[in-house]
């Protein structure tokens, strides 16, 4: 995407004056996720929102940015599983002005006298919350998933939903026939009207009647001869009173599988097609290969667009310092310390400590929350165990470095048999990559 692109949806748009974009009486909902087992280890003490992203980062600021940017200021997070980390950064880093009347608001799943398990699935999550909701009496809902990278401008969504005259907006991604079978595809018609959505579908006749039409490819700017498939993001926007509605029946926990389904017969149900950069972080490998392409010279998502900026937690950090290192392609936070060391497209989070004679490459290393004190330096040093970050003469390749891990000298962590998955003291494989737990320990001369 163009770094000076805020959004690439296709439709009516910001352009029509006409056109009132309801953004003071919509309300944005992210959704938490549940357990996050696909990004295990790193879920295994935080949710997948809370993950870190691109060194600085956590992946629940790039929904909340998005909705800063698109002028939406009352933003509510919905929350299950390990989420004190995540409630702690949106309540550091998220502060509105007293005046404005905007907030980003944690609710967190509770039990009550109507709900005494927790929640079973997205819809369900919103469901059990919505008395929070209708207070606000809000003309719409903005529903966003919380573990996915985009850069994209809501008004334009709300002015499509608006201009339609459409009482459920999905907002999809065209595919190849290769990567529709892993995704939910909605059938569109020429006319932007949705009929159905079909969860990973794998029948080859399925697939054909889901395709795009070739008239609706061409307004589209893609050739008509390429089978295209709209694949929905997770990102709905509902008039408030359908979503009620919809709701109030118990029954349905998921609004892919169960919610829209049913409401494609009931209600006006639209697309709105968006051709930008767009990635679901749900596995290790693609938040592995996320945060490596982010060391591209031109990646197709950019934090350095000043005109929509991803906003975190402000740490006040001293700038990185480097001595004699040899760095190329990577991405260095603040607060990092690099002695006589090679570093190769790589992503290193705040106050990373890389020792002499380490060779680190295609590695994201998320940093850590403290700096050794000095006490506890000579102390280990004494003792012989490792300190915070990677010490010397260790080797790292192709790994994922969790927060506050100790990787001892001469260590070397590179997956040299090739496992698939595996399990050891302090580390994990799972998809060919090695991730170093969290606060873990790895002893000097250890061979991963």
């Amino acid at each position: 995407m163009h770094t000076g692109q805020l959004s690439t949806n296709v439709g009516l748009g910001l352009r029509d004056p006409s056109i009132r974009v309801p953004v003071d009486s919509t309300l944005a909902i992210i959704l938490g996720g549940g357990r996050g087992t696909r990004l295990y280890p790193l879920t295994e003490q935080r949710s997948k929102p809370a993950v870190p992203l691109g060194g600085k980062f956590r992946i629940i600021d790039i929904p909340i940015s998005n909705c800063i940017n698109s002028h939406l200021r009352r933003i509510f997070v919905l929350t299950q599983f390990n989420s004190a980390s995540l409630n702690r950064h949106i309540n550091i880093s998220y502060r509105f002005d007293v005046f404005s009347k905007g907030f980003v608001e944690v609710l967190a799943a509770e039990q009550t006298q109507l709900y005494e398990d927790w929640q079973q699935g997205t819809a369900d999550a919103v469901r059990r919350q919505i008395r929070h909701f209708s207070r606000w009496s809000p003309s719409h809902y903005l529903i966003l998933a919380g573990d996915q990278l985009y850069r994209m401008d809501f008004r334009e969504l709300l002015a499509h939903h608006v201009a339609s005259r459409a009482q459920i907006t999905i907002s999809g991604l065209p595919v190849s026939r290769d990567k529709a079978g892993s995704l939910g595809i909605v059938q569109i018609d020429d006319s932007n009207r949705l009929h159905r959505i079909v969860e990973k579908p794998d029948d080859p006749s399925m697939l054909t009647d889901l395709r795009i039409p070739p008239e609706t490819c061409a307004r589209l700017g893609m050739e008509p001869s390429q089978e295209r498939y709209l694949a929905s993001m997770g990102i709905y926007v509902f008039d408030a009173d359908c979503l009620e509605e919809l709701l109030s029946d118990p029954v349905g926990s998921d609004f892919a599988r169960h919610i829209l389904p049913r409401a494609f017969d009931r209600y006006r149900v639209n697309g709105s097609v968006f051709q930008g950069y767009w990635e679901d972080i749900g596995t290790i490998r693609a938040f592995f290969h996320a945060n490596l392409m982010l060391t591209q010279m031109f990646p197709p998502f950019d934090f350095y667009n000043s005109l929509a900026t991803i906003y975190t937690n402000n740490r006040y950090l001293a700038p990185s310092k480097f001595y004699s290192a040899r760095i190329s392609n990577s991405i260095f936070s603040e607060g990092c310390v690099v002695e006589d060391a090679t570093v190769e497209q790589s992503v290193v989070g705040v106050r990373s400590i890389i020792q002499r004679g380490v060779h680190m490459s295609r590695t994201v290393m998320v940093g850590a929350d403290t700096y050794d004190p000095p006490s506890r330096t000579a102390a280990t040093q004494a003792r012989g165990s490792p300190r915070r970050g990677i010490g010397k003469g260790a080797r790292v390749v192709g790994a994922i470095i969790d927060k506050n891990a100790c990787i001892g000298e001469e260590s070397v962590i590179e997956n040299r048999d090739h496992l698939e998955t595996a399990d050891g003291d302090g580390y994990a494989i799972r998809e060919g990559i090695v991730i170093i737990k969290r606060d873990a320990v790895i002893r000097p001369g250890t061979v991963i």
